[in-house]
């Protein structure tokens, strides 16, 4: 990639994004209606949701992939990283619209009123620890757009960049937690669980195969 050139690149990065924009658009609209119910705001929730998880899951499954197919696997590669630039915009969008489905008012989704006093304090329920465990997620999620160009690579140098990278692990089981707890919360009906679970699953195994992989290598 780096040798073809400034234009050359462009036009795959281009190409790249029109694909995205198309799949991500389809994904949605999907979602959207398939998922029962007439709350448009926890439509378009559902729907931001299951998109970023699919777009985390592929993300996740390029790098063991290559490992697995005995591949080089580069600290960075454009396809990679486009596809996790969707991944982020979706599920922040999930963020904005999610914070919008329960309450009138966002802070209740993180405190609770303290009854015959006039303030409040961190919800220590399961309604809240979900809503936590999502924050972070987002937090992670925009780090990790931020941190999608070749600027930030070059100044950080790759280790670093790659230390930084490598909270998509932690995005993983706070997304797993996130969402195990709104099935329950929500008592999902059991097509979207067993959806959930397949594309939490599908990447788990992917990582452990590419994992296994990347031993046998270096044993060699």
């Amino acid at each position: 990639v780096k040798n073809m050139g400034w234009s050359g690149r462009f036009r795959i990065r281009l190409k790249h994004h029109t694909l995205l924009l198309s799949a991500t658009s389809l994904l949605l609209l999907t979602v959207y209606i398939i998922v029962p119910g007439d709350d448009k705001k926890y439509l378009w929730s559902m729907a931001t949701a299951y998109t970023s998880i699919i777009l985390l899951a592929v993300t996740l499954m390029i790098g063991p992939l290559n490992l697995i197919r005995g591949k080089l696997n580069p600290v960075s590669t454009d396809l990679r990283r486009d596809i996790g630039i969707w991944c982020a915009a979706t599920g922040l969008a999930h963020v904005i619209v999610g914070i919008q489905v329960h309450m009138g008012n966002i802070w209740l989704y993180f405190f609770k009123a303290v009854e015959g006093v006039d303030s409040f304090k961190l919800r220590n329920d399961f309604f809240g620890y979900a809503n936590y465990a999502g924050l972070l997620a987002g937090l992670i999620l925009l780090l990790l757009l931020l941190l999608s160009n070749d600027l930030s690579l070059n100044i950080l140098k790759s280790k670093r960049w790659k230390s930084f990278q490598q909270t998509i692990y932690l995005l993983f089981v706070l997304t797993l937690a996130h969402g195990v707890m709104f099935q329950v919360i929500e008592k999902r009906k059991m097509p979207l669980v067993i959806l959930f679970g397949v594309l939490i699953l599908i990447p788990l195994i992917i990582q452990i195969k590419g994992f296994q992989a990347f031993q046998r290598k270096i044993r060699k």
